[in-house]
């Protein structure tokens, strides 16, 4: 069996004469972990360990620099495989569809990510961060990491696989004060409690949290879930206890400062007074309605105006559809699906966030992908997969040398990755991330 797919691991492990092709848009693999993960979370990229192991197998091959639904269709790759799975992600970002939105001085945080992780169509964003305040609009995992690299001493980077051009403008910051507002209140945060605690301890730093926010809130924790409990008694804690002499001193001499705006809706950017940038958020107040799940925020009519010189929206993420012949659900963002097979069109799969939405970490995206896999084997033994060979990457090579394009195979990047490294070298880092991906295809040869 020949599967074409981006990122299902079980295939190769559970059939033995599987063969898998990974077909990736950008020249290098490793996609979220390379260019999502935060550069100071260096733990978190271990799993590139095990990539690697599966593209070592004689089994796997990687084909890097191949845009699926451009360089190469749907159809096309459906014809040449018994099976295709698509998980390609969520790489747009959702619009705050307010007025102001469009000013220079906002972007989005998946774009500020993508910039200082080297991911190549960010590389040029150049944010500006000649003020004192930022907005970041959103309290999720993303939004605390876009507030930690904002606020961490540029010496606590130096060290990390941050791109050479980020670490200087972030050298040159002038931000002080990061602000991260969000529509619902402490027990609604889309944060983790490591994301937290990391915030809370950062060097320089020190929290900015209203007790009058968490009024009340002892008694409603008693019956949430355990990880959302043990989170929300750690912003209690720092918002309601008085800190102990040593971490007093801490917070006492840090020049920087973050905090947590709960119950407001972003209404406008507002500009500045020559109308040619951004110079501050208008704030809707709102009030919780609703239990449980169901609680959503409403405006309570009340107005207030944050300044700022960047705002930063983190509100969520969307995937596009990739090919005409694909089923999308534009108003979801996803592929229609059953269990990841792709509806009314057998032998075509989907996994991760265009599976099932942009929820969830790393970890969750995996577990999503193994039981893509398990349907795919299911279909298989069922005989619903079409038999007798097919000529995998043969017609597909075929096809793409006739269009000019040049894959990169795994042994490729293995070049990309001991340049990376030597020139990381030099300056104490794990690797200097190549960003441009002409770049890339010079130092192959292509």
């Amino acid at each position: 069996m020949t599967t074409c797919k981006a990122g299902v691991m079980p295939l190769a492990s559970q059939h033995p004469q599987a063969h898998v092709d990974i077909y990736e848009k950008q020249p290098v693999p490793f996609g979220l972990v390379r260019f999502g993960v935060a550069p100071d979370h260096p733990e978190v990229k271990n799993v590139i360990n095990t990539f690697t192991q599966t593209a070592h197998s004689g089994r796997c091959a990687f084909w890097g620099n191949v845009e699926v639904g451009r360089d190469v269709t749907v159809p096309e790759l459906r014809e040449a495989y018994h099976a295709v799975v698509l998980s390609y992600g969520a790489e747009d970002h959702r619009a705050l569809e307010i007025p102001g939105e469009e000013l220079p001085g906002v972007c989005s945080a998946r774009a500020f990510v993508g910039w200082y992780n080297g991911l190549p169509e960010n590389r040029e964003l150049e944010p500006d961060l000649s003020y004192d305040t930022a907005v970041i609009l959103g309290q999720g995992n993303v939004a605390l990491d876009v507030a930690r690299i904002l606020l961490t001493p540029p010496e606590h980077l130096e060290r990390t696989d941050i791109t050479k051009a980020a670490l200087g403008v972030l050298r040159q910051s002038r931000v002080k004060t990061v602000w991260l507002v969000g529509r619902r209140g402490p027990l609604q945060v889309a944060f983790t409690i490591k994301e937290l605690r990391e915030m809370i301890q950062l060097p320089g730093a020190r929290p900015i949290l209203d007790p009058a926010d968490f009024l009340g809130l002892q008694d409603k924790i008693k019956e949430v879930p355990r990880p959302r409990k043990r989170l929300t008694e750690l912003l209690l804690r720092t918002a309601t206890e008085k800190p102990g002499p040593e971490e007093a001193a801490r917070r006492a001499s840090a020049s920087r400062a973050w905090g947590l705006r709960f119950f407001r809706s972003p209404q406008q950017v507002l500009p500045s007074p020559d109308g040619r940038r951004a110079a501050g958020v208008r704030l809707a107040v709102t009030r919780l309605e609703g239990v449980g799940e169901a609680t959503r925020a409403v405006p309570t009519g009340d107005m207030e105006d944050l300044p700022c010189g960047l705002v930063l929206s983190s509100v969520g993420y969307k995937s596009r559809p990739v090919d005409p012949s694909v089923p999308f659900d534009s108003k979801l963002g996803v592929i229609p699906n059953v269990e990841g097979r792709v509806m009314d069109v057998p032998g075509l799969y989907c996994s991760g966030w265009v599976k099932r939405g942009p929820t969830g970490v790393i970890a969750t995206t995996m577990t999503d992908s193994f039981l893509t896999g398990q349907m795919l084997l299911q279909d298989l033994k069922a005989g619903l997969l079409p038999s007798g060979p097919r000529p995998g990457y043969a017609a597909i090579q075929a096809l793409l040398s006739s269009r000019g394009v040049r894959p990169v195979s795994f042994s490729d990047w293995e070049k990309l990755d001991a340049e990376e490294v030597a020139r990381g070298q030099g300056t104490g880092k794990p690797r200097e991330k190549l960003v441009d991906p002409q770049e890339m295809l010079r130092l192959l040869g292509h």
